[in-house]
């Protein structure tokens, strides 16, 4: 239970905790998504951009006007409109100031705003600004009644509920963030296209999203880059108001000479940092994960300029980019979620036509107040225009009763039939004020404020009338924003590229012959080319050290490395130490700590191995699928308390039979179709033992017999060909071997 205390009655009320914590946690939930993190659908603003906007514009920082320190603006905003931490503000105003974050900036910024690489602006006390056109028509009519004002936080002044301009700054600008249980990603555009389509929505209020398509071709980024999805991926996201977009970085190649080239990126993402870009593409290198990469460069100026040098002249750039676009954020998914704040405060996800909807709506009713504002603007001076020229009708009376009335006002309002303002008006004015009481130019005014009401009038009474306008209005805003203009072109291209092709890396490995030695205490090397085995070289290691694997290979192949609990590690060919020396210690590689002895070290062919434990329990496993991804490994074989693995064996192609041999030396001959393909268990039982357990298991063709080493320095093979003494179910306990067969149990 809590206990609430009213300031009011300071009286103690009782409440069950639980539901005393959620009104709470609803009430700043509410706040966070109403007046904090959504942006509102009529003028894309949060609360503390539009209180930005509106201090700088009492503060008088018009485009023609000086610049003024951030600090005083940020000071106005916390003090009367916005009282949160000043460095919060201070961010915002940044980011309406920076060219790389907004596609039409809202604030002119003098000084150190921060850059694309990610480096924090100077301090307030040292940056300088002022608003932009895009921000005067953002707030244009602000002052014609067309907005509610609400009191501030401490009921000193007012502010505007919502900006009134004509300038479309929810799709133009976009806008992000994050509240609680919802967020929002709404990405840039380009307002020629953004009121082409409104335009055509005017015209047709029921046109299908599919045809505002047409006009609007995707977003258009202030960093440039292209969109590489289909044009139906594009529509689908715009329909539902949910999506994403797949952006690249621009590049081209530059030739170098003697068929040398470089690929140069002039455009990068939106949102991504330049210098995390190149120190992600410079990891690649260092980590030795593009092996067809040679270096990257950052030679930018104020424009964007990263050069990537190949690791040679015959690497195909589409193929070096494209894997870069997989491995970097030179390729990233920009979201797009319209969840924004309606009319009525209500926050909605919105699809593209919902969205111009709501802001024609909203114009629609800025263009009806404005007028009813004019009209009453007009009426007032219909009103003393009519007085002045009754005074000039009469102007020697008038003055008359001024100089002789001990209180003129009731005897010019009853002599005249003038209203009280009429009356005060005519008192108030100057001497020097009545020579300009001409009869012509009272009624000249009069006429044509009179004929300015009956237009606005028609205007109010006609929704025909007012669409005309607005569409007008529009057109003049495009003028200044079209295609043709620096700020209007559009910077980000549309291009539909096919999906990144997932390729192996080991694709981008040269390939060149090995030799891989391991040695039983574990150190390993990969001696170039392959190398006879017998060479002094070959064999060489540490004093009480030996060999224990030795093998030919390739710089491309994978290699399993298994322990005797049953977990394959993975090696790649081209990571393996030099020749030189004795090696390194695998552990180093991999992490093996208390993973049991090492039985296996071959390369990862296509194909299955054979796989069995000393209790004589086995089965077939891909090669491929025994690939490990990380340091930590894979279990394959679970083994069984007081057993090991024992046999890791490739079986060669052709192979239909297995053969196994325990310790008590009897051997079992059966299909090897009798053995499942597992990617992980503890397998069926091979041979059943009374006393021991497994010795050796080999494949081999059937057909062919059975061959193993004689031993000795002979390096002489025997065959048994009649195998059907020994041919029997899988698990039986078998019979004693062939004559002749080795004493160690081993077949080779």
């Amino acid at each position: 239970m809590s206990e609430v205390t009213t300031d009011e009655f300071d009286q103690i009320v009782r409440q069950p905790f639980d539901e005393a914590l959620s009104q709470r946690y609803l009430v700043y939930a509410l706040s966070t998504i109403t007046a904090r993190s959504l942006p509102d659908v009529r003028d894309g603003l949060k609360p503390v951009h539009r209180r930005l906007l509106w201090a700088m514009r009492l503060l008088r920082l018009d485009p023609g006007a000086g610049y003024k320190k951030c600090a005083r603006v940020v000071g106005d905003v916390i003090g009367k409109y916005h009282p949160h931490g000043d460095q919060s503000v201070y961010d915002a105003m940044v980011r309406l100031a920076q060219t790389f974050s907004l596609r039409y900036p809202l604030v002119d910024g003098q000084g150190n705003f921060g850059n694309i690489d990610g480096d924090n602006a100077a301090a307030y006390r040292y940056t300088e600004a002022r608003l932009t056109q895009v921000a005067l028509d953002l707030m244009a009519g602000l002052d014609d009644g067309t907005v509610d004002f609400r009191p501030t936080y401490n009921g000193e002044d007012e502010e505007p509920e919502v900006m009134p301009g004509l300038f479309p700054n929810l799709l133009a600008n976009g806008a992000s963030g994050i509240a609680v249980g919802m967020a929002t990603s709404i990405p840039p555009h380009n307002v020629e296209e953004i009121i082409d389509a409104a335009t055509h929505l005017i015209d047709n209020p029921r046109a299908e999203p599919e045809e505002l398509m047409a006009y609007v071709k995707g977003p258009d980024f202030p960093t440039g880059g292209i969109i590489v999805d289909h044009e139906d991926v594009i529509a689908a996201a715009y329909l539902n108001g949910r999506g994403s977009f797949r952006v690249r970085a621009k590049w081209t190649t530059e030739d170098q000479g003697r068929g040398t080239w470089v690929a140069v990126i002039s455009e990068i993402p939106f949102q991504v940092q330049k210098s995390k870009l190149i120190e992600q593409i410079a990891s690649l290198i260092s980590e030795k994960k593009l092996p067809i990469l040679a270096d990257v460069r950052d030679e930018s100026d104020e424009e964007v300029r990263i050069v990537i040098e190949p690791r040679s002249r015959t690497v195909e750039p589409n193929v070096l980019m494209d894997r870069l676009f997989r491995l970097t954020d030179l390729e990233v998914r920009v979201p797009l979620n319209m969840n924004v704040l309606d009319a009525n405060r209500t926050p909605r996800v919105m699809g593209l036509r919902e969205v111009l909807t709501s802001w024609l709506a909203h114009q629609f009713d800025v263009l009806r107040r404005r007028s009813r504002h004019r009209i009453a603007k007009i009426d007032d001076r219909l009103e003393l225009v009519g007085g002045y020229i009754i005074a000039f009708l009469n102007l020697d009376r008038v003055i008359q009763i001024i100089r002789e009335e001990d209180e003129p006002k009731p005897v010019l309002m009853a002599e005249f039939g003038l209203t009280d303002r009429q009356a005060e008006a005519i008192l108030n004015m100057r001497l020097r004020s009545l020579r300009r009481l001409e009869e012509m130019q009272l009624r000249a005014e009069k006429d044509a404020l009179e004929k300015e009401r009956d237009g606005l009038l028609k205007l109010l009474n006609s929704d025909k009338a007012q669409q005309t306008r607005l569409k007008k209005d529009l057109a003049t805003l495009k003028a200044r924003y079209n295609l043709d203009t620096p700020l209007g072109a559009r910077r980000t291209l549309i291009e539909e590229a096919a999906p990144i092709a997932d390729i192996p890396l080991e694709a981008f490995i040269e390939k060149e012959p090995i030799t891989v030695i391991m040695s039983q205490r574990g150190w390993i090397r990969a001696m170039k080319g392959h190398v006879d085995l017998a060479q002094p070289e070959a064999m060489k290691f540490k004093e009480g050290d030996g060999p224990a694997f030795a093998f030919h290979a390739q710089t491309t192949d994978k290699l399993l490395l298994a322990t005797a609990n049953g977990r394959f590690f993975t090696l790649a060919g081209d990571k393996l130490p030099g020749g030189r020396g004795f090696g390194e210690p695998v552990r180093a590689m991999v992490d093996l700590e208390g993973e049991g002895d090492v039985i296996a070290l071959l390369p990862a062919q296509d194909g299955n191995l054979l796989v069995a434990a000393s209790d004589g329990r086995g089965f077939l496993t891909s090669a491929r699928g025994a690939v490990a991804e990380t340091r930590k490994g894979k279990q394959v074989v679970n083994v069984r308390t007081g057993s090991r693995l024992s046999i890791v064996k490739p079986v060669p192609k052709g192979h239909d039979y297995i053969a196994v041999v325990g310790e008590n030396r009897k051997m079992v001959v059966f299909p090897l179709s009798e053995l499942p393909e597992m990617g992980r268990g503890q397998g069926v039982q091979l041979q059943r033992y009374r006393d021991g357990g497994l010795a050796d298991v080999t494949s081999f063709l059937f057909s062919e017999g059975l061959s193993w080493e004689m031993g000795g320095e002979s390096g002489r093979v025997r065959t048994e060909p009649d195998l059907s003494g020994w041919r029997t179910a899988r698990g039986a306990a078998g019979r004693m071997p062939p004559t002749g067969f080795p004493r160690n149990n081993r077949f080779g």
